[in-house]
């Protein structure tokens, strides 16, 4: 790379395995359990942001023995751009209230943008990300791993296993 070369996405990219997302998922996990405001510190259910948030909400789901599983879809990306966040569809509302004992599950905070609609929505509920950037960081309760807001995060179910040159060179 030439020194009047900016990167682009790909070159400044944190890659997650599906091993990692999972190791960091069960962290997520072991980091809500029993912080719940119900009995026990119990959670009510999870809600997963569709459709990054639905692989690390099945796994916390599954280590904090949370039965009842569902979904908010928020539109926040459009071919990679930021726009205006905009509910597609959402979670049962008997079953949401004000999101008082409900734990919100995504994949990243990027913006903050998806999170704000969410808490506007559902004050009350927990939210929580397995990757968390500066910019969006204070919409999130609870997060695992925090990077550079101009990091560009694979996420396993992004990508197909292909060649790659070494960074020196053939």
């Amino acid at each position: 790379m030439s020194p009047t070369h900016s990167p682009l996405p790909h070159e400044k990219g944190f890659h997650v395995s599906w091993d990692q997302i999972h190791r960091d998922s069960r962290a997520l996990a072991w980091r809500l359990d029993k912080r719940g405001p119900g009995e026990d510190g119990a959670w009510k259910a999870v809600v997963a942001i569709t459709r990054g948030g639905m692989a690390p909400a099945m796994i916390v789901a599954r280590e904090l023995d949370i039965r009842i599983v569902d979904t908010i879809s928020v539109k926040s990306y459009n071919h990679q751009a930021q726009m205006d966040a905009l509910v597609l569809k959402a979670p049962d509302a008997e079953l949401m209230g004000d999101g008082e004992g409900i734990l919100v599950v995504d994949d990243l905070v990027d913006s903050g943008k998806t999170l704000e609609l969410c808490r506007r929505l559902y004050p009350k509920a927990h939210f929580a990300t397995v990757y968390a950037k500066p910019k969006g960081r204070p919409m999130v309760d609870t997060f695992i791993t925090e990077v550079s807001q101009d990091t560009w995060i694979f996420f396993p179910w992004d990508m197909a296993l292909q060649y790659v040159a070494p960074y020196r060179g053939v």
